[in-house]
């Protein structure tokens, strides 16, 4: 396996939900582990929750996620996922999915730079930014 960087995203207990969606939006193989399925003693009510989980997608995309347990929280909410490329459908495809029921914070058009270019929170407070290279 080549070393590969990808975002591990936070949740606090939907990240079943969040990682479903996510699959919906960009398809691919989802695998899901729960802490009860380790066998180790879960933190109560998180038997179920996600420690684990992992998206991989057609398009080589690779994003991971878990709910952590209450008192474990992780800092770092000043990130966001971003798509570029110059292949408008599927990017617009994404977007499309991604900024249904989000709060759309920049609409996806033409900006100053010559892109389009849209960027949304979804509804698990994960921020979307989709920028769709121009052909010069």
């Amino acid at each position: 396996m080549t070393t590969r960087l990808n975002p591990y995203l936070n949740f606090s207990g939907d990240a079943k939900q969040a990682l479903e969606f996510y699959k919906q939006v960009l398809g691919g193989t989802l695998s899901l582990n729960t802490y009860g399925g380790f066998g180790a003693e879960a933190p109560p009510g998180y038997a179920e929750k996600i420690m684990h989980g992992m998206l991989e997608t057609p398009s080589g995309f690779t994003l991971m996620g878990a709910d952590n347990p209450p008192g474990t929280e992780k800092p770092g909410k000043g990130f966001a996922v971003s798509l570029s490329g110059d292949d408008a459908e599927e990017l617009r495809g994404y977007w499309e999915k991604l900024s249904e029921g989000s709060a759309v914070s920049v609409p996806l058009e033409k900006q100053m730079w010559g892109d389009v270019f849209g960027m949304c929170t979804d509804k698990f407070g994960v921020t979307w930014m989709v920028n769709i290279t121009e052909a010069g």
